[in-house]
């Protein structure tokens, strides 16, 4: 495989959800292992289901994979990492200063901000050469969708900024006498992210034009910053020679001939591998050699004959029972690239035919629901996406008209300085998901939300909001409401989760359910998404 030909130190995979990541990762992190390097394989998704590929659990610790010498593997969990986090700030001045001092710290360190910086301290000290990655050969990454994956391979820099401008006390970043460290390793991370020698990216897309215009914009994106080491794989290529007569393969392989021959330029000037769609589940040490070595044997047919369940409904069907509200918020969730944006796109439109007004939005920072349309507005429809840089101005420029109207000129400054902070960004986007929330109390709001893992996340942002409520609101004997009521609601809230047919998305899908009902939200259908059974092929 070229993309690991002469490797450097860190391999970055990246790419729109359900492209491949994880498996090229660690099919790429097992290649190498087997080779004799010494190899850490990372997943930076809150999602991460590199211990499902491996059937051995991993975890928020560097843990060595059984039966396989030279490969240890982590995943970074930000809620674990925003506990250990905390507790490295406030130790060191808990019985030293006054008690309220230290609750106060610890309050402004238990935001989602907060859990954000953790798992980005985690990330910069796995560049930057601390003690536990110091014998490892390789570093492989198997990154989160390609969305978050930019805003985490920006922050180094961003960081790095705010803190070059160094006016800061207590932040998100922790007290200032920590600040020094923090901005020469961010520093650090910025030069081995920049560095061809040290860092390679590897564009994951599949042979779909929207994969390829994503995959080409985070290039784009990406290179802007520094990265500028590049490889492109074109993933999951369906076989020409298994085309026949069936018209569905024939429709497949016509629909990804067409994709590649329209790629952007920019991907046409990238070193480029294909590996052909594979025959086989992606789990396991076997699956993932035969996956690089060109292993395609078909393997047996199914016993049981093709065709969905008696209790399955169509598309239309679930519109019919969304419709019969007049209004209320339809939240799409599930593993990046199960197809979300197209089926809220397909439902938004359903409920907009049937006379609803309908607002279709999205919380992915990598979804483009104009392209998904393209053009198929209809009077009663309207769409948006929460842009996080627009949030974010909006956001800082309310706190400057309210917040900042009662500040003398320094004291404004300082407010200015601290809202110029990486961490603003997640209060901004948590404000517009709560708006969007409180708007379909008057007509139908379809959400197509972020990946798993990091819409869980904003969930939990929602849950820590709603519990500071509570505490503040308890004792008044006022009434109030939350956006996470809403959620919890479900006459006004339904959530539908999105999955494929395949093992990997299916045991998220799970997962996510379970956090779901942790959380009091109960989900209220299943889509299954891409089925060939129901397509009934020959």
């Amino acid at each position: 495989m070229r993309f690991l030909d002469q490797p450097p130190r860190f391999l970055f995979f990246t790419g729109k959800g359900g492209v491949g990541k994880t498996s090229l990762a660690c099919a790429a992190a097992l290649s190498l292992a087997e080779a004799g390097k010494r190899v850490l394989l990372v997943s930076t998704d809150p999602a991460s289901n590199v211990g499902q590929v491996f059937g051995f659990p991993i975890g928020h610790r560097i843990r060595a994979i059984p039966a396989i010498p030279n490969l240890s593997a982590l995943e970074i969990d930000p809620q674990a990492a925003a506990r250990v986090y905390r507790e490295r700030i406030v130790a060191p001045v808990r019985g030293v200063l006054p008690e309220a001092i230290v609750q106060g710290i610890e309050e402004q360190l238990s935001g989602a901000c907060t859990t954000e910086i953790a798992a980005f301290d985690e990330f910069t000290a796995l560049l930057t050469g601390s003690a536990p990655t110091e014998g490892f050969d390789h570093i492989v990454f198997d990154t989160a969708p390609t969305g978050h994956t930019v805003r985490l391979l920006r922050l180094p820099g961003a960081w790095s900024g705010f803190l070059e401008a160094g006016k800061g006390d207590l932040s998100c970043l922790g007290p200032v006498a920590g600040l020094e460290k923090q901005r020469s390793r961010y520093k650090a991370a910025v030069e081995a992210l920049a560095d061809p020698a040290q860092t390679r990216l590897i564009l994951v897309a599949r042979a779909q034009a929207a994969a390829l215009r994503e995959v080409a914009r985070t290039g784009e994106e990406l290179a802007a910053i520094g990265l500028s080491e590049q490889m492109l794989v074109i993933n999951g290529l369906f076989p020409s020679d298994e085309t026949r007569d069936d018209p569905l393969a024939s429709s497949i392989r016509r629909r990804e001939q067409e994709a590649l021959r329209a790629m952007p330029d920019t991907l046409r000037e990238l070193p480029r591998e294909e590996i052909p769609l594979r025959p086989f589940n992606l789990v396991g040490v076997d699956a993932l050699r035969r996956l690089l070595a060109g292993d395609g044997r078909i393997p047996e047919p199914p016993e049981f004959p093709f065709g969905v369940g008696e209790k399955s409904l169509g598309l239309s069907s679930l519109a019919d029972s969304l419709a019969k509200e007049s209004h209320g918020l339809v939240m799409l969730m599930g593993k990046g690239g199960v197809g979300k944006t197209t089926l809220a796109t397909a439902l938004a439109i359903a409920l907009a035919r049937r006379g609803l007004p309908v607002h279709l939005t999205t919380s992915d920072p990598a979804a483009h629901l104009a392209e998904t349309l393209e053009g198929a507005l209809l009077p009663n429809l309207i769409v948006s996406r929460i842009d996080p840089a627009e949030e974010t101005e909006r956001y800082r420029k309310q706190v400057l008209e309210t917040k900042g109207a009662r500040l003398d000129a320094e004291g404004r400054a300082l407010l200015e300085e601290d809202l110029r902070s990486p961490c603003t960004e997640e209060i901004a986007v948590f404000q517009a998901f709560s708006r969007i929330i409180r708007e379909s109390e008057t007509k139908f709001v379809v959400l197509d939300t972020a990946p798993t893992g990091h819409t869980l996340l904003l969930l939990d942002a929602t849950g820590a909001y709603h519990r500071e409520v509570e505490r503040q609101m308890g004792k008044s004997g006022r009434s109030y409401t939350t956006p996470m009521m809403r959620l919890r609601d479900p006459k006004q809230t339904k959530v539908l989760i999105v999955t494929l047919a395949e093992t990997t998305p299916i045991l998220e899908a799970a997962n996510l359910q379970a956090d779901l009902r942790r959380a009091g939200i109960e989900p209220w259908a299943w889509i299954v998404n891409q089925s060939v059974a129901a397509a009934e092929p020959r």
